[in-house]
């Protein structure tokens, strides 16, 4: 997932996050940060993590995130099942338990 797909799930325009510095945060200036001021860009509850996006056209911002919206939005390892083949488990799904669905996707 890059960046800019993380921000687009958890619904967050880059502008609006704090400008992070331009080399490699340390570690003090990301704990600084979790003193309990900095919002979640997710749920808006007191942020528990903090990292570093870059965004073309925004630079280096500052992502703040409480622990279930950090978990909630970080990629899991493993091989992923191509697209198609989950949608047809949940279409079938979906058949079996007499839904009408409409699927929605981002890729072509």
């Amino acid at each position: 997932m890059t960046d800019a797909d993380l921000l687009r799930s958890l619904g967050v325009d880059p502008s609006q996050l704090d400008p992070a510095p331009p080399w490699a945060p340390c570690l003090s200036a990301g704990a600084a940060r979790l003193d309990g001021n900095h919002p979640c860009v997710g749920c808006g509850q007191p942020a528990r993590a903090t990292g570093v996006v870059t965004v073309p056209g925004s630079g280096r911002r500052w992502l703040d995130r409480c622990m279930p919206c950090l978990i909630a939005t970080t990629p899991r390892g493993g091989p992923r099942a191509p697209l198609t083949d989950t949608l047809a488990v949940l279409r079938e799904a979906a058949r079996e338990a007499g839904a009408t669905v409409t699927v929605r996707t981002d890729e072509p």
